[in-house]
């Protein structure tokens, strides 16, 4: 069995997530109750039991304001105690006056590995996040993105369809800046004018090296897994970026929501059967190693 990264990932505590406590607020992904209770490492590793995932990737989570360093540090320590995760991706607003304080207080965190500020901003109130949906071009925000170059990391880059056209230009004014497209550019409108407007952001994004894709999430806005959807957006994507810019994640717990972890990780390991062994081995593993340089996991594996 191929081995697995998975590049994408949550584990939390509710008492530290405002959003999981109180009434239910707007969400891509709908109505989460059963999200609204702690997700430990042990229960991640108790779900991808048996389907050949040998490390992991945390991406950060939306702590409050000012609990970016404390949300890192939390995950170093239970890291330290398991020995997963394997690299945290963590949070930091690049618009405020401290940004480069922040990276430098992450970067003491030894499974630092990248960062993910979410840009997506969306006209439907429910899948709304960022403030602006041009935020990336705001002459003070990349002030403070152009200090992740000091760290080497990558940018998880988040945005819709809407948003592609700026955020290429964006990701060619940092072309040293490694970007790793999440959930495959979200196609939330799988209408025909709607997968012909993602087709085309898409492709703005593959003429650039330094943009990888992520192939995750897909069941965000469906509310369900389903292999045919996972199959097109998967084929299509690997296509445009070919297999060497390509990595897999579960997006676990969100897609829990509506899938166990073998139905899941089934339906991406069928949408690129046709591939060579080398070329699945690249999407499922060496191309995450080679991004987030999971500490513990051998590239040769």
């Amino acid at each position: 069995m191929t081995p697995v990264l998975d590049a994408h990932h949550h584990i939390w505590r509710m008492a530290d997530l405002a959003w999981l406590q109180g009434p239910m607020q707007p969400r891509i992904f709908g109505p989460y109750e059963p999200l609204r209770r702690d997700y430990p490492i042990d229960e991640f590793r108790a779900d991808l039991d048996g389907h050949g995932v040998v490390g992991s990737v945390y991406i950060q989570v939306n702590w409050p304001p000012g609990g970016e360093v404390d949300e890192a540090c939390w995950v170093q320590s239970v890291a330290d105690e398991t020995g997963w995760p394997n690299a945290i991706v963590g949070y930091v607003d690049f618009a405020a006056a401290d940004a480069a304080d922040t990276l430098a207080e992450l970067a003491r965190v030894p499974l630092m590995r990248g960062i993910r500020q979410q840009l997506h901003w969306h006209e439907n109130p429910e899948y709304k996040f960022a403030p602006t949906p041009d935020l990336m071009n705001d002459p003070t925000w990349r002030a403070g993105f152009a200090h992740i170059q000091d760290h080497g990391w990558p940018f998880d880059l988040q945005v819709f369809t809407s948003q592609m056209t700026d955020a290429a230009i964006f990701a060619g004014d940092f072309p040293d800046v490694p970007m790793i497209l999440q959930h495959a550019g979200m196609p939330e409108d799988t209408s025909a004018a709607g997968m012909a407007t993602w087709r085309d952001g898409m492709r703005r994004f593959a003429d650039l090296p330094n943009i990888h894709a992520k192939l995750s999430g897909l069941g965000t806005f469906l509310h369900r897994n389903d292999p045919a959807f996972i199959a097109e957006i998967v084929g299509e994507t690997v296509e445009m970026f070919g297999a060497a810019r390509c990595v897999y994640g579960s997006n676990f717990p969100i897609e829990k929501l509506w899938t166990d972890y073998g139905p899941l990780i089934g339906a991406y390991r069928d949408a690129v059967a046709s591939l060579p062994e080398e070329d699945q081995r690249a999407i499922f593993f060496d191309n995450a190693v080679r991004l987030y340089r999971p500490a513990g996991i051998e590239a040769n594996r």
